[in-house]
C-alpha cells in the first residue's frame, strides 16, 4: 500500500472549473462540426464536387475547415435551416390535411350507411333519403 491515495480535495476547485470548461468546449466543437457537415449536405446551391471538396477540407483539417466554412458560408446556414424546418412543417401540415380529409370521407361513408339503414327500416322516404344523400356527398352537415 505504498501507492498514494487521491482524494477529492487533491483536485483543486480551479482545476475542476478548467476541466468543465474544456469539456464544454469539446462538446460545442463536435456540435459545430456536425452542423457544418449537415449544412454541406443540405445546401442545394453547391454541386457534388463542391460538397465533396468542403467535406474533405472539414474532415482532413477540421479546425481550419470549419473556421473557413463558417466565415465563407456561415451567413446562410441559418437561412437553410429555417427553410428546411418550414418544408418539414408544410409536409406535416399537408399530411394532417390529407389524413383529416380521409377521415371525413370515411365519415361520409358511415353517414350514408346509417341513412340506408334508416330508409330500410322505413323511417324516411326515398325522397328524404335522396336529399340527405346529396347533403352528405356535398359535404354539408346532415342536420341530425
Amino acid at each position: 500500500m505504498s501507492e498514494p491515495m487521491y482524494l477529492a480535495y487533491d483536485y483543486p476547485l480551479l482545476s475542476i472549473f478548467w476541466t468543465m470548461l474544456w469539456f464544454f468546449l469539446w462538446i460545442m466543437w463536435f456540435v459545430l462540426l456536425f452542423r457544418v457537415i449537415v449544412d454541406i449536405f443540405r445546401d442545394d446551391t453547391l454541386g457534388g464536387w463542391a460538397k465533396a471538396g468542403w467535406l474533405v477540407f472539414v474532415i482532413v483539417l477540421p479546425f481550419l475547415g470549419v473556421l473557413v466554412y463558417v466565415i465563407a458560408r456561415g451567413r446562410n446556414m441559418g437561412a437553410r435551416e429555417i427553410k428546411q424546418a418550414r418544408a418539414q412543417q408544410e409536409s406535416f401540415d399537408s399530411y394532417i390535411r390529407e389524413t383529416a380529409a380521409g377521415a371525413s370521407r370515411s365519415g361520409s361513408v358511415d353517414e350514408l350507411a346509417r341513412l340506408s339503414e334508416i330508409r330500410a327500416r322505413g323511417d324516411i322516404t326515398d325522397e328524404e333519403f335522396r336529399r340527405a344523400k346529396e347533403l352528405v356527398l356535398s359535404g354539408h352537415p346532415s342536420g341530425r
